[in-house]
């Protein structure tokens, strides 16, 4: 008998995410997938299973859940408010959700992505070889209230378990590689991109995140002359309006704006996740250290399971238990200190 998991409500954006589809760029269709990848992958590492499996990407807010068999579960991504039957449940970390109880996530309080991680994965049918959701193309709808979603076998066992919370959810500064037009923005226009302190508009979503900013626009020579070329997630566009757009996973495959650099991809899911307000600027890498930066996030990613500890410690598992301080403060189950003599 298949597992189910069935939304008892929706939030307004949730959908069906894996690691996209890679391969359709020629064919125009970008790669689309989870916007923050990192969480995938922290997702995975806490339920022990592989980062292919496809996960529920909610957006500002969760929904509703239940089961109708016992399932682990693991949030990761923006930190969200969730209770399982009113109990209150961490983030970053995994749980049981027991058949028939309601898995409730809330508003994010920090992040805008969050992720919801079952074990075994929801088995939804592949299209162009991947799960994953791309609205912008007409793959895949968003998940609303009712909708019943198949979960595979689970092949793990432990729940309780938690991951270190990093620092990609507060902006930041987020590192980018020259692009095919960087060399039409004169020294002075890049010097003066890479000092201006950005926030994220508001108006962002999986195709794009536009970055405000106090004083003049940023401007290409020759601009208007620049013919439509293959784009790809990442790419910096400046806009009409002089605003730089980041290019998301749901971004078109072609156009004519000039593009002041890309942000290199493990930076991505930092300006993905910033909250509308937060501050971002952007720091300039030669392509030799975007390569050693993205070398090393590949081994950070690798190593996540290495960094996995209980949410409650078994005294098992405690080499330095006699360290502790264990019966400080005891007292007598049968003696009354009121019967003493004063």
């Amino acid at each position: 008998m298949t597992t189910t998991l069935t939304i008892v409500q929706a939030g307004p954006a949730l959908t069906i995410q894996d690691r996209g589809r890679a391969g359709w760029l020629a064919q125009g269709l970008t790669k689309s997938g989870a916007a923050d990848l990192v969480a995938v992958h922290e997702g995975a590492a806490l339920l022990g299973q592989s980062p292919d499996l496809a996960v529920i990407e909610m957006t500002g807010t969760g929904g509703t859940f239940t089961a109708d068999a016992d399932i682990r579960i693991a949030l990761t991504g923006a930190s969200m408010t969730a209770t399982i039957d009113g109990e209150t449940i961490v983030g970053n970390a995994s749980h049981l959700l027991p058949p028939g109880a309601k898995l409730t996530i809330g508003g994010a309080t920090s992040g805008t992505y969050g992720y919801l991680h079952i074990g075994g994965g929801i088995a939804t049918e592949s299209v162009l070889g991947a799960r994953a959701s791309h609205l912008s193309a007409g793959l895949g709808t968003a998940l609303k209230s009712g909708d019943r979603l198949p979960v595979a076998p689970d092949k793990g066992r432990a729940t309780g378990m938690q991951l270190p919370r990093d620092t990609r959810f507060d902006g930041g500064t987020v590192r980018v590689v020259a692009s095919m037009q960087t060399d039409r923005f004169t020294a002075d226009e890049r010097d003066r991109f890479t000092s201006t302190q950005f926030a994220r508009d508001p108006r962002a979503n999986r195709m794009g995140v536009r970055m405000d900013h106090d004083g003049a626009g940023f401007y290409a020579e020759g601009g208007l002359t620049i013919l439509s070329e293959v784009i790809v997630p990442g790419d910096i566009q400046i806009t009409g309006d002089g605003a730089p757009f980041v290019l998301m996973g749901e971004s078109q495959t072609t156009g004519g704006y000039p593009r002041i650099g890309t942000v290199i991809p493990r930076d991505l899911p930092r300006v993905a996740q910033a909250p509308a307000g937060t501050k971002i600027t952007f720091e300039f890498v030669t392509l030799d250290q975007a390569i050693q930066l993205e070398t090393q996030h590949r081994r950070d990613i690798k190593e996540l399971p290495g960094q996995i500890t209980a949410l409650v410690r078994d005294p098992a598992s405690i080499n330095n238990l006699l360290s502790y301080q264990l019966v400080g403060g005891v007292i007598s189950a049968t003696d009354n200190p009121f019967e003493k003599d004063t």
